[in-house]
């Protein structure tokens, strides 16, 4: 996992893909839990953002993927199980061409499930970082893509 530390306090670096299917929006979910996130995961060292999510999108679900434009990024502070975690969600357009929106992909991790919400709809999926409610859409109006790397 890619860390930064500061302060002697770990800030967690994860990349996060936005994949849309005939209007609906792939979402991951912790059994157990009450939110959702979208899939991606850990940045790991000497890996850039693209690669993370295209390799936790094949560890998750066995199916290879496209990491496109980046969207935007979003700080997000949280507790779980008492401990407060920072991260920042560096956040990409994905293209996986082996899924179907009609099905909830099969996930390659026991502790995870995938579901697909409407665009409109993520409040009611309870998103986190919740941030991404608002700023998705607006995201996928006005794609930037100013995304810079030595990678």
């Amino acid at each position: 996992m890619f860390w930064r530390c500061i302060m002697g306090k770990k800030i967690e670096v994860l990349a996060r893909g936005v994949c849309i299917v005939n209007g609906k929006m792939l979402l991951c979910h912790t059994k157990g839990d009450e939110n959702t996130y979208l899939p991606g995961g850990h940045v790991e060292f000497k890996e850039s953002a693209r690669e993370a999510i295209c390799r936790e999108i094949s560890e998750e679900m066995d199916v290879s993927s496209n990491a496109g434009k980046y969207l935007g990024s979003v700080e997000h502070s949280f507790k779980q199980k008492g401990k407060r975690h920072c991260e920042i969600n560096i956040v990409f357009q994905v293209d996986i061409p082996e899924i179907d929106s009609e099905l909830d992909p099969e996930s390659m991790e026991d502790y995870i499930e995938f579901v697909w919400a409407d665009i409109k709809e993520l409040a009611k999926h309870r998103l986190e970082p919740s941030a991404l409610i608002e700023l998705i859409p607006q995201w996928l109006d006005n794609p930037a893509d100013n995304w810079g790397s030595s990678y």
